[in-house]
């Protein structure tokens, strides 16, 4: 029987569309946006690392404090309690992982009994997740797709944010989940899982966000009263099927194998699971089409650690470029490149530029 939800777009772009990461999630926003997800796999003849491997560069890292997920709750709305564990090797993290699956998992199982499975059993063994840890496994000097330097107007910000534009990695086993949530100031993101077993996501539509958050404030309230933002905390677990059926919320889902990026949109709110040990590396980006959504988005009231970007450093060079420049347009992203040279007084002097000679630039 199929899932009452659908499918994400997918994307095989050639070299040379892969070639600007820029101009290529411009070109695909208007399509995506509407779904909050979608998968883009990348064309022959890129690969994040030339030598190929990653055992060598993994004997020597180490995650500093996994988490293991104790979940609570009942009739597919749940909880997390992320409780860190010590320090461990990626080593020993994968040997507990294959141990796990073996445990828990059957021998070719498809997708959609693995998602049954994880559902059914989602409050039974907790698992552990190596989440948040600051690192990149790409080489650094690779052109394409770096995520230490995407090149968006996030750049703008000119500090580095661990997980926000410094990337993070995450390793995966069994069951190991990620709640519900839209990124930091509700950026877009985007994900690589550089190898093992796929990843399940789903992703609400930014359409649908505030009724998804009516939704979960209904189921737990006091969450709500303490914070107005606690989808901010990522704990928070409810089943698409309870979703879909009953609140008539779209959901839309994907399984990512390893090789695969995945793109997340302005706020749209996602979540997922692994389907056992893997390794995924991701960090936030921007476009100008997100001002309006990072200036909208929500903060956590109680101090939850959540990052805040102050928008003027954007609005005082678009905003003022839109007023100066009508004739440019938002997506002229080459302008704005132009436009975040200026410093100071000459950002307005700069803009006044930009209105005698338009897209010349």
């Amino acid at each position: 029987m199929s899932l009452p939800y659908g499918p994400v777009p997918v994307f095989r772009p050639t070299l040379e569309q892969f070639s600007d990461f820029s101009q290529f999630i411009r070109s695909i926003t208007p399509q995506c946006a509407p779904y909050g997800l979608a998968k883009v796999i990348p064309p022959e003849g890129w690969t994040p690392r030339k030598s190929g491997g990653y055992e060598e560069l993994l004997a020597g890292i180490k995650i500093p404090s996994p988490i293991k997920q104790v979940v609570q709750g009942k009739q597919g709305c749940f909880q997390l309690l992320n409780i860190e564990q010590n320090e461990m090797t990626v080593k020993d993290f994968a040997e507990a992982a294959r141990e796990r699956a073996e445990r828990h998992l059957t021998d070719g199982l498809g997708h959609e009994e693995i998602e049954r499975k994880f559902w059914r059993n989602i409050q039974f063994s907790p698992p552990m997740y190596g989440a948040d840890m600051v690192g990149s496994l790409t080489d650094t000097d690779l052109k394409m797709w770096n995520m230490r330097e995407l090149g968006t107007i996030l750049d703008l910000i000119g500090i580095s944010l661990s997980g926000i534009n410094v990337p993070y990695l995450y390793f995966g086993m069994w069951q190991a989940m990620f709640s519900w949530h839209t990124e930091d100031m509700d950026l877009y993101s985007i994900n690589y899982l550089h190898f093992g077993k796929p990843k399940r996501w789903y992703a609400i539509p930014s359409e649908e966000g505030k009724k998804f958050e009516r939704v979960a404030a209904g189921y737990f309230p006091g969450m709500q009263n303490e914070c107005k933002a606690f989808l901010r905390h990522k704990t928070t677990m409810i089943s698409p099927l309870l979703l879909t059926r009953y609140h008539q919320i779209t959901v839309n889902t994907c399984v990512q194998e390893a090789g695969e990026f995945m793109i997340t949109f302005p706020y749209a709110y996602h979540a997922g699971f692994n389907h056992g040990f893997n390794c995924a590396e991701s960090v936030n980006f921007a476009t100008p089409e997100w001002i309006d959504f990072g200036s909208k988005a929500s903060r956590c009231s109680c101090g939850g650690g959540t990052c805040e970007i102050d928008m003027n450093i954007f609005k005082a060079r678009y905003v003022l470029a839109r007023e100066l420049a009508p004739h440019v347009t938002v997506t002229d992203e080459m302008v704005w490149r132009k436009i975040a040279q200026f410093k100071g007084g000459g950002l307005y002097f700069g803009c006044l530029m930009l209105l005698k000679i338009g897209k010349r630039i």
